[in-house]
């Protein structure tokens, strides 16, 4: 297999590709059609809108304050400056996603004002766990990508990337979730090697370090991979991708109950649970994801 490198950050108008490239593939979409393969149609094909909801929205929350708390200079970024952050990112949020707006609709008066202190107790568990004066990360909330098999790019938002005085590199994803079981570890360890096989495939160095931190329980997962183990990450996500291929040629994606079907907001359109989905949208099953963007990663923070 071969790969070229395709880094860019924040925004992913007017990247160039390599001509050979007809798909695309971020750790978002490739984890939901894992986990379910009528929850990758129904979201990547169908683009059935979701509401947010308040997990994900304080997700998000979290990530941009973590992501500016790094622009103050180092001395300057403390618990109380995290906390100023708060409610100024919550309104440019909102600005940005109206949507958001509508999360506390019918909810108690105090319901907003419980959710941005509830935002602000997670950034106290990072506190728990790092020091931000002491870190000058390489990159935050970058998009990266990487062309593998000479046919398909992956992508996907890094929340931060550290590299050590000896060029280390350091993968750190923030989760504002409770520490998981080991069910729920695999599918963001997943994430995570996702972020190293195209760091390795661009810049051609392992990661050292694959870090998750749980802010609401304060807790360090940090995980250490190898060059023999991204290779066969990589024939992995070749794989996966051919087998979304096969199912879009043949408009065949089934469910695959489990118990996280119970936050699926797809229920009403899935034959589990008595629903019907929708007519295959007309040309999907010829149509590459790489110019209708139908992978695209999920922005920082959504995915929760």
């Amino acid at each position: 297999m071969t790969a070229e490198p395709v880094i860019i950050q924040h925004s992913s108008a007017g990247v160039e590709v390599p001509a050979t490239v007809r798909a695309s593939l971020s750790p978002s979409r490739a984890a939901d059609f894992k986990t379910c393969p009528l929850l990758y149609r129904l979201r990547s094909i169908d683009r059935l809108p979701e509401r947010p909801t308040v997990e994900q929205a304080r997700g998000t929350l979290v990530h941009a304050v973590l992501e500016r708390l790094f622009d103050l200079p180092a001395a300057g970024r403390t618990p109380q400056a995290a906390g100023d952050l708060v409610a100024p990112q919550w309104d440019r949020l909102v600005a940005e996603q109206p949507e958001l707006a509508d999360l506390f609709d019918g909810a108690a008066p105090e319901a907003a004002g419980e959710f941005l202190r509830s935002a602000a107790a997670l950034l106290e568990g990072y506190f728990t766990v790092e020091d931000p004066r002491r870190l000058e990360p390489a990159e935050r909330e970058a998009l990266i990508s990487a062309v593998v098999d000479d046919e398909l790019l992956i992508r996907g938002y890094l929340d931060r990337l550290d590299v050590a005085p000896d060029g280390a590199l350091r993968v750190v994803d923030y989760k504002t979730g409770g520490a998981p079981r080991e069910a729920f570890e695999a599918r963001a360890l997943f994430q995570l090697k996702f972020y190293a096989l195209v760091l390795w495939r661009t810049r051609g160095v392992v990661p050292r370090v694959l870090r998750l931190l749980y802010l609401r329980d304060a807790e360090v997962c940090d995980y250490t991979p190898d060059a023999e183990e991204l290779a066969r990450f990589e024939r992995t996500v070749v794989a996966l991708w051919r087998a979304i291929e096969q199912a879009t040629e043949r408009q065949d994606f089934r469910p695959r109950p489990s118990k996280l079907c119970d936050w699926c907001n797809h229920q009403a359109h899935c034959p589990s649970f008595g629903g019907t989905p929708p007519p295959f949208p007309v040309g999907a099953a010829t149509a590459g994801p790489q110019p209708d963007a139908r992978s695209a990663p999920s922005a920082p923070g959504a995915d929760e």
